[in-house]
Order: C-alpha cells, then sequence, then structure tokens
C-alpha cells in the first residue's frame, strides 16, 4: 500500500507559489506593526497545558487542542493561541522589561476543530500586544495598528468593519441591569457570542433554558432581546448611560473617527470567546457578500499576567490568522501577481559547469538570485523548463561567453534574445528588485 501524498487533515503544504503569499503577507504585517514601534518575539510551539486551563475557553482547551502527555508524564499541548504564552514572558521578566512594552510575532497554531472555509487546524497568526498602559490610548493604538494593516494590504473602508464592545459593561448589563447570577451571566454572554450562528428561535428557546421558572416570570428575556437590538451607545436605557464603560467607549470611537477609522461602531453582541478579556473588545468584520464573517479581534486583558504570581501588568492585543486574511485579500482582489524569487536561470552550453563557478559567484555577488541548470539536457528541453519554473530569464553561458564576458540574455515572456556585457546584464536583473517609483 503506497503511502498518501496528502498532508495531514486541516494543515497546509506550502508549494513556492503559496509560500509567496505568505511571505508576502507576513512582510506588510511585520513592516506595518514595527512602524508602530512593536518588536518580535517567539516561545515554544509546545506548552503545559494548564496554561490554558487558567483563562483560555473551556471549550478550547476541552475540544479544540492537540494535547498529550509526554514521556515525563507532563501534560502538554500545541499551543491554539499566543496570548498566554506572551503573559508566561512577561511575567518571567516583569521587573526588567521596559514599559510599555510593544510586542508581537507570526507563530503557527493548532487548534482541533473541524476545518472550514477561513479555519483549519493548523494556520500562521499576528499577534500583537502592549504592556503597561491602563487607559484607552493602547486600545486605540492597537485598533488603530488593526486598520492601518489592511490599509498597507490597499483595502477600502467600505471592504471591512470594525466593531467595539465592552467587557465591563456587558458584564454589568448581566450582573446588575438584568440581575443575572454569575453562572448566568457566563452562560448568556457564550449565547451570545454564538448569536450569528443560529437562528433567533433557537436563541430564545436556549436563553429561556438558562432562566429560573422565577425568572421567566418576568421581562428578564424581553429586556436582554432589546439590548441586543441596540446599535448605537445612545440607544442603550438610560439607567445604563452612567456607567463608565459607555463613556470610555464613546471617547475610543470618538478618537477612532477623528484619526480616519470612520467604519468602527459600536456593538454590544460582540463577546469574544475568550475569558480572560476584562474591557475593551473588538473585531474586524468582512463586508464582502461571499465572505461575511469576523475575520480577527482582540481586546483587553488586564489580570492574565498576574496568573503566574506577579502584579497584574494592563495589556491591549489582537490575533489575526492567514487564513482569513488570504481570504479577505482573495476577495477584494488585493493580492498581486507574485514572480518568483529567481532572477535568472543559467542554461550551460557544453561541459562547462566547474568554469562557469567564477562567473556565477560574480552574478551573485552583484545580489543577483541565479539557478543553474546543470542537468545536460538538450538546449531547448532546459528553456522549456525555465519557462515551465516562471523564471523571467534564460541567461545562456558557454566557453564564448565566459571568455569575452559578454552574456546572451533570453526575456522568457518577450521572446528577445539580447547580448549584454556584465555590468548592463547586472543592471537589467538588479532592476526586478527595486520598488516600481524607483524604476
Amino acid at each position: 500500500m503506497s503511502l498518501s501524498t496528502q498532508p495531514y487533515k486541516g494543515a497546509r503544504d506550502f508549494y513556492p507559489e503559496d509560500k509567496r503569499i505568505q511571505k508576502y503577507m507576513f512582510g506588510v504585517l511585520r513592516k506595518t506593526v514595527e512602524s508602530f514601534g512593536y518588536q518580535e518575539y517567539d516561545a515554544p510551539i509546545i506548552e503545559p497545558l494548564e496554561l490554558y486551563l487558567a483563562k483560555t475557553s473551556e471549550e478550547i482547551v476541552a475540544e479544540q487542542t492537540y494535547s498529550f502527555t509526554d514521556r515525563g508524564g507532563r501534560n502538554v499541548t500545541l499551543r491554539p493561541e499566543m496570548t498566554p504564552s506572551v503573559s508566561r514572558m512577561v511575567a518571567a521578566r516583569r521587573q526588567e522589561l521596559a514599559y510599555p512594552l510593544r510586542l508581537y510575532s507570526i507563530p503557527n497554531l493548532w487548534r482541533y476543530e473541524r476545518p472550514q472555509h477561513g479555519r483549519l487546524r493548523e494556520h500562521w497568526q499576528l499577534n500583537v500586544d502592549i504592556f503597561g498602559v491602563p487607559s484607552i490610548a493602547a486600545d486605540h493604538e492597537v485598533i488603530l495598528m488593526a486598520d492601518s494593516i489592511l490599509r498597507a494590504f490597499g483595502a477600502k473602508k467600505a471592504a471591512y468593519e470594525i466593531r467595539i464592545s465592552s467587557r465591563a459593561l456587558m458584564n454589568w448589563l448581566m450582573l446588575e441591569y438584568l440581575r443575572l447570577d454569575y453562572n448566568q451571566a457566563t452562560s448568556f454572554m457564550r449565547l451570545i457570542d454564538r448569536m450569528a450562528k443560529i437562528s433567533q428561535k433557537e436563541f430564545v428557546a436556549l436563553a429561556e433554558a438558562l432562566l429560573s421558572p422565577a425568572q421567566r416570570e418576568t421581562d428578564v428575556l424581553q429586556r436582554l432581546m432589546a439590548l441586543l437590538k441596540v446599535k448605537r451607545l445612545v440607544e442603550l436605557p438610560l439607567v445604563t448611560q452612567q456607567h463608565p464603560a459607555v463613556a470610555e467607549l464613546a471617547k475610543l470611537l470618538e478618537m477612532l473617527h477623528e484619526n480616519g477609522v470612520t467604519n468602527a461602531v459600536f456593538d454590544l453582541t460582540l463577546m469574544r470567546g475568550f475569558d480572560y478579556y476584562t474591557n475593551i473588545v473588538f473585531e474586524v468584520f468582512d463586508n464582502h457578500p461571499d465572505n461575511n464573517r469576523s475575520m480577527f479581534g482582540g481586546g483587553r486583558y488586564d489580570g492574565l499576567v498576574a496568573e503566574f504570581g506577579v502584579k497584574p501588568v494592563p495589556t491591549v492585543g489582537f490575533g489575526m490568522g492567514d487564513v482569513t486574511l488570504q481570504n479577505f485579500l482573495a476577495g477584494h482582489g488585493l493580492l498581486p501577481a507574485l514572480a518568483p524569487e529567481t532572477d535568472a536561470i543559467v542554461v550551460l552550453i557544453g561541459n562547462i559547469y566547474e568554469a562557469a563557478q567564477k562567473s556565477l559567484a560574480t552574478l551573485r555577488n552583484e545580489g543577483l538570485r541565479i539557478a543553474v541548470d546543470s542537468s545536460g539536457r538538450k538546449l531547448d528541453a532546459q528553456i522549456k523548463a525555465a519557462a515551465k519554473s516562471g523564471a523571467p530569464y534564460v541567461i545562456f553561458l558557454g566557453e564564448h561567453e565566459l571568455a569575452t564576458q559578454r552574456f546572451k540574455l533570453k526575456d522568457l515572456r518577450l521572446g528577445e534574445e539580447k547580448e549584454l556585457s556584465l555590468e548592463r546584464l547586472v543592471s537589467k536583473l538588479a532592476a526586478r528588485h527595486r520598488p516600481a517609483s524607483d524604476l
């Protein structure tokens, strides 16, 4: 029985054309977040399971982790997210680090879930976190950066929407306004988080099941449903208007709008699935009709660092997955045509492989990316293979070219062939590396 050529379910093979897209996306991500002063870090792909039992949602730990017992008897898991890891790292050097501390990473993560459009078991994710800023300046910076990333890819504001809410406000509404107990409030928030995935009839039935018989006799459910229809802060009940979270949300939205993020809106139904969020939360939604869904999000989590036995550090962050990002870019026609990295393929004429090494080294020392066809096949076969590879040029190199240092360059796209000096050859091929604005 032969082995399968398919990758593990929910994971991907990255052929060069796939890797070019990933490199392009990661390049834009790194350039944008570093323009805000963030520095890259990384952590082990395997972490103790207890790291996620503390604050990650129960669903992720129980149903979506790749957990196992290692040979030392330790319960470990492939990381399903990065926030607990970076919190651990900050706690380990809390006194040594300079605040505000701005960190980012683009690790691969694993979750055992059903593969579907926009969600795979293995994915890469940009993680951005700022530590040490308790004010909404940090929330503003992180959301502004999320917007800047999509703008850096060429997205128009009409292509996406940034929805913002507050877990602090929702906690108050559940516990004080609706008078639910803590367990009911937690269950209701998880149900609201699933609201877009189920029918209203099913939502109402599940909500009623969470209420006590006495509560069903009151207007608790009606008041909850009225809250979930609120679209603007001013539409909240009057008793809620004095809550500090309302003023904070209003100020944050005002700041974002002043910075041109006019597609930021209030959305009370936004929960985020993780239990560690403490206040402002946000998600970015794709407005494309074929992919109308949440792409990524984050929020404030001021208590997670303290889980490691140190004083709390106020923190805001978000995670952006590569699958949803690529779907967004493809859906809006924002993925550029990416050529292979190789500048030219050298076709050797005659038995000159060893003699050609000095000239090849000269070309590479000039910064050119040169591949050599040393297969010994017929000339036509080598040219066809070069064209199939996607390389833009072929350089013909024989004893004559080595002696005269003049090289025949064939443009595989246009079919044109020219004889050039080494200097002219380098200049022409190096032009591929320069931005279009410099040409």
